[in-house]
């Protein structure tokens, strides 16, 4: 859950304002701060035992090594002990010593005697588990922390400089340090006149690996760091840290100029794309495709640092054999592919014969680079090779959302705990979109195909090949060119072109219903029924009877109170005048709390399928389910 952090109204930043913490572990409280996982060993166990075998020697064998790094283990299966020592790279022997011993003596008791452990000092970090193998290098979970609000009156400015100082800094520690270290140094303005950033891994990881990793952690920049004056992450195997004063000694390896005061302060860059282990950044200028023609001038650098090769690619994905495919789209397929260290990735493949998916495929890669939060497919990297247009994502093992909820069988998994999750996930990513990024995105096309659940069925929203970017004021926007797919879109934009956050909010709203109900909402409008599946539901809520149309599988697995909040919620979404409709912030505030005061809808919008075929729009459903559930887009006749 994200944690807001307190705005001060002083146009001037307050440097003795206390640190705020935010988690994403459980257990962690002040400095040092520390990580405790579950199971416990007793006061005189064996397992107690071997962390002091462990602790008589790994301090010292770490602050001797070169790279201030050692692992060990100690005694045998049930009470093995595996153990990490990592110290800081500007550190020398005696601190790194020092360190270590007092983070042996502490985390035992700190922790309240857990078998998992972690504790991170300023210099050096301290882990063990009863595992039987090290955590793997991105698994692992992350400690974050960032310090007041900054104030500045350079905003975008700091913000820009300070995503370039950790990528940066981050490159430089994953490619050009054989230690994994690496300090970076920044010019910005009178207020502020330096920014100091540090990125570290273990140095037994390679450097892609490395790079992965901080990537994990360098991806909470736009959503939890933004306009901060100090923030690090920390992880077993790597982390990184920026601030406003210097914290760090020893020589600073990456350095970057002030930004150009003559120039508009550009926006916040994107946060770096994690790479799964296996894919090796290919460098732009080996490219034998021009990046520039899939991104603005402005992009091109994220888009060229995205560049992956065709061969990694082809092994990954059998040379895109058949038996990989995932599925087909309006603008080609997707095929999974498997790294040779096993991780999954999708690729999303553009046929050489669409012009319609070449423009799509610029609007998705220039808008997804920059778009990172949980309930958003994440973009991974592209290939532009051979004449090839590759997109690729990270896999999303159970596919996408219609193909449970409208399933004779697998519904039943959709318990109301599953469904109640998905519709907050889905309503927290739309006001990420809408509110919460750098960009202002509207999405039109959103439906439960284009909903994609991960191994825990949380939800990410995929398919931005026909979203909008809207400016910072910008409220609606007008097309004559109606894209998307019948039974989601909002009437005003069906009818009049006109579309905007609220016509996302419509479409939203039809969601929850096929959600709750397990229906399609087209399968309402056929020869036989005048009625989409929008207005039966409004009748059976003026009837007091819409627990009727309730999923059959659910039996009385949900709460009455809960299920009709969200029916009322998404009545609030369909609203027939968009302005009537509230933003996702509101919706999700509304979701989280039974104590919001809920107004009473009016009659959802209205309009029938002989209508739209009036207009000449269509509707093809040809799924494609990993990235992005894709379809071939209804567009009006000329």
């Amino acid at each position: 859950m994200r944690t807001t952090r307190p705005r001060m109204m002083s146009h001037r930043l307050v440097l003795s304002v206390a640190i705020v913490a935010a988690l994403l572990v459980p257990g962690a409280t002040g400095y040092p701060w520390k990580d405790c996982g579950d199971g416990q060993f007793a006061a005189g166990s064996k397992y107690l035992a071997n962390i002091n075998l462990l602790a008589a020697s790994l301090p010292k064998n770490a602050a001797v090594s070169p790279d201030l790094f050692a692992t060990a283990e100690a005694g045998a299966a049930p009470d093995k002990v595996w153990a990490l020592a990592l110290c800081r790279g500007d550190a020398n022997a005696t601190s790194c010593l020092s360190c270590l011993a007092q983070a042996f003596r502490d985390l035992p008791n700190v922790c309240d005697y857990s078998k998992v452990a972690t504790m991170y000092y300023d210099s050096c970090t301290l882990h063990y588990s009863n595992a039987s193998r090290d955590p793997a290098p991105v698994a692992a979970r992350t400690y974050r922390y960032w310090e007041s609000t900054n104030v500045t009156s350079e905003q975008a400015q700091f913000n820009s400089l300070v995503a370039r100082l950790v990528n940066a800094t981050a490159d430089y520690a994953a490619y050009n340090s054989t230690r994994r270290y690496a300090s970076g140094e920044a010019d910005f303005d009178r207020e502020f006149p330096k920014i100091y950033s540090w990125a570290q891994c273990t140095p037994d990881l390679t450097g892609p690996q490395c790079r992965q990793c901080l990537a994990k952690n360098t991806v909470l920049l736009p959503e939890y760091f933004v306009d901060s004056t100090g923030a690090r992450a920390l992880q077993v195997r790597c982390s990184f840290r920026y601030q406003t004063y210097s914290f760090f000694d020893g020589p600073v390896m990456v350095r970057l100029p002030a930004p150009s005061s003559s120039t508009q302060a550009p926006a916040p860059a994107p946060a770096p794309v994690a790479v799964p282990t296996g894919l090796t950044p290919k460098p732009a200028t080996a490219s034998t495709e021009d990046p520039s023609y899939f991104a603005d001038e402005e992009d091109n650098e994220s888009v060229d640092s995205m560049l992956i090769d065709i061969s990694t690619l082809r092994v990954a994905t059998g040379n895109f054999a058949d038996s990989n495919k995932l599925g087909d789209g309006g603008f080609g397929a997707v095929y999974k592919g498997i790294l040779p260290d096993g991780d999954e990735i999708a690729v999303k493949r553009l046929s050489k014969s669409s012009t319609q998916g070449v423009e799509e495929l610029k609007n998705e890669l220039s808008l997804v680079a920059k778009l990172r939060h949980k309930n958003l497919v994440t973009l991974l990297g592209v290939c532009l090779e051979q004449q090839e247009r590759l997109l690729v994502y990270e896999f999303v093992p159970n596919r996408s959302l219609d193909l449970f909820l409208f399933d004779a069988e697998k519904h039943v998994e959709l318990d109301w705990e599953k469904r109640y999750k998905i519709i907050n996930g889905i309503a927290r990513g739309l006001q990420y979109l809408h509110e919460d990024s750098q960009l202002r995105v509207v999405h039109r096309d959103l439906k439960t195909s284009n909903i994609l659940l991960d191994k825990d069925m949380n939800p990410k929203i995929s398919d931005f090949g026909i979203a909008r970017l809207f400016g910072q004021d910008q409220t609606h926007g007008i097309t004559k060119h109606v894209v998307g797919t019948y039974g989601y879109m909002a009437p005003e934009y069906v009818m009049c072109g006109n579309y905007s956050v609220k016509s996302d909010s419509f479409s939203f709203r039809v969601m929850v219903l096929e959600i709750v109900t397990g229906r399609k909402n087209n399968d309402y409008n056929n020869s036989e029924k005048s009625q989409d599946l929008l207005n039966v539901m409004w009748d059976r809520w003026m009837a007091t009877t819409v627990l009727d149309m309730m999923d059959p599988c659910m039996n009385t697995s949900f709460s009455e109170s809960c299920v009709l909040r969200c029916i009322h919620i998404g009545l609030l979404c369909v609203q027939e005048n968009p302005a009537d409709r509230p933003l996702m912030s509101s919706v999700v505030m509304m979701l989280g709390s039974d104590t919001v005061p809920l107004s009473a809808p009016s009659k959802p919008a209205f309009y029938t399928k002989e209508a739209s075929d009036n207009l000449g729009i269509e509707s093809h459903h040809r799924r494609l389910h990993l990235p992005a559930g894709d379809t071939q887009r209804p567009r009006p006749t000329r």
